[in-house]
């Protein structure tokens, strides 16, 4: 395992500043790749949820299914996805939470606006995402958990087509 130099806190930033830019660019591919392979992307159905596992969420999804949902976004016989929806972030700064050098693992934390539209459609989501990044074996930064808390995840959605 290749032990580069710890990445700074700019460059923590500006990983999770550029992965909701590829999400708005509608670049699925190139957003998986970002993920480390047992990486997860998880949305807690109730505030302050701590394990996915024992309770429902939204979405909890490693990155074959993820993949799945983005062949799926790909799919020419997707109809619910003619004309295919689009999705637009408004962050705030986002901020280092943790990191643990010695462990590899770095925390941040991003408040943010999403907006969801399709046709004459469109929601409004509001939450922050925590981000839990590691390095790989060449030392680029992977999303290791990717979790979205919406303020009103309790409430009643339709379907969230795209990745927040």
């Amino acid at each position: 395992m290749n032990r580069t130099a710890p990445p700074t806190d700019a460059q923590l930033v500006d990983f999770v500043l550029r992965e909701a830019r590829m999400l708005d660019e509608q670049r699925y591919d190139d957003w998986l790749d970002l993920f480390a392979e047992d990486g997860f992307y998880w949305m807690p159905l109730a505030p302050g949820q701590a394990d996915p596992r024992l309770h429902t969420s939204l979405m909890y999804e490693d990155k074959l299914l993820l993949k799945v949902r983005i062949e799926r976004l790909h799919g020419l016989r997707t109809f619910s996805q003619q004309p295919g929806s689009r999705g637009h972030h408004l962050l705030q700064q986002p901020t280092v939470e943790a990191r643990d050098d010695a462990a590899r693992r770095y925390t941040t934390r991003t408040s943010f606006h999403y907006v969801e539209t399709r046709r004459d459609e469109q929601a409004l989501y509001a939450g922050w995402a925590t981000h839990t990044l590691v390095p790989d074996a060449a030392g680029a930064l992977r999303i290791e958990l990717k979790r979205v808390d919406l303020v009103n995840c309790d409430a009643a959605f339709g379907n969230i087509q795209l990745f927040m």
